[in-house]
């Protein structure tokens, strides 16, 4: 029986609309789900945390602190699946024209996450230069069961098309949890001619390659040096000129850096690539475990 058999035959456990349906998420899934964009342009900066401040306000001064987001940002925790060889890590590795991967993720924190919490099960793919995520929001629960366990799931008509390509990927690439990687994000949104820009600030990423349940007491470790931060640049057409005045008078590099691909490597799960750069390697010197405090706000601002 093909993995579309089994899922058509349904099982308990519901999902959550698909995000393009009307929903009334809440909290942090209220900012996911309302500020997500399907087809959006993504550019990612590394910057040191000393600079981050100056980076805070002039943002602020053009752009609006997520609604949604606590101050000093909230905890976002990733489960990463792939195949045995590593398919998408290789993919985004060799700079494919069309890549993709499949995560789980939680917007909360991961100690208070238990199997009623909702999670996104998310495609994030690239094509040419345009980034697409497709995902549906799930208790935590029924997302284990469907993507570690192969368990078929009921889902709403809409929703059929995206769990069918999951479903599809998980069983004929043999997905399994490879890595996680967590961090904390600030983020602000564009007001007037600017609505669709997003600009987000993640500090102090890290992750770990076993005991992949988002509640596990298992350490981290950092996966780059706390003292970067990765900046992210989303917008649905283009990207504001003040935006790119702003990253060149601050001297911001562009970087193709991957989350997913920095806790491969600092693993030992793949040789460090060219796009692990010197300076998003943690020193052997270095204590890269993670900190009991790595979920506390970022400094007041």
């Amino acid at each position: 029986m093909s993995v579309f058999d089994r899922f058509r035959r349904g099982s308990p456990g519901g999902a959550a609309p698909a995000e393009d349906v009307p929903t009334r998420p809440t909290g942090y899934q209220q900012t996911a789900s309302r500020l997500h964009s399907f087809n959006r342009y993504e550019i990612k900066y590394l910057v040191d945390e000393m600079r981050v401040p100056q980076l805070r306000a002039e943002l602020a001064a053009r752009m609006e602190n997520d609604p949604f987001s606590p101050r000093g940002g909230y905890p976002v925790t990733s489960v990463y699946y792939d195949t045995p060889s590593l398919r998408f890590y290789w993919e985004k590795i060799e700079g494919l024209k069309f890549r993709r991967k499949v995560r789980m993720r939680l917007y909360g924190a991961p100690h208070e996450c238990t199997e009623d919490s909702s999670v996104q099960i998310e495609i994030k793919q690239r094509v040419n230069r345009v980034t697409q995520k497709r995902r549906i929001a799930l208790p935590y629960g029924t997302a284990r069961s469907w993507l570690d366990d192969r368990q078929a799931i009921r889902c709403e008509p809409s929703q059929r098309p995206f769990v069918n390509e999951v479903t599809t990927l998980i069983g004929n690439l043999d997905l399994r949890p490879i890595v996680t990687t967590g961090y904390l994000r600030e983020a602000f949104v564009g007001v007037d001619a600017d609505l669709g820009l997003r600009v987000t600030i993640d500090h102090r990423i890290h992750g770990r390659d076993r005991d992949f349940h988002f509640a596990a007491p298992a350490e981290n470790r950092f996966t780059i040096p706390p003292k970067l931060a990765i900046v992210e640049i989303k917008a649905n057409e283009r990207v504001p000129y003040w935006v790119t005045d702003m990253t060149a008078r601050l001297d911001m590099s562009v970087n193709r850096i991957s989350k997913y691909c920095q806790s491969v490597e600092a693993f030992g799960l793949a040789p460090r690539s060219r796009l692990g750069a010197p300076e998003l390697v943690v020193p052997d010197e270095v204590d890269a475990s993670l900190p009991t405090d790595v979920f506390r706000a970022v400094p007041a601002h």
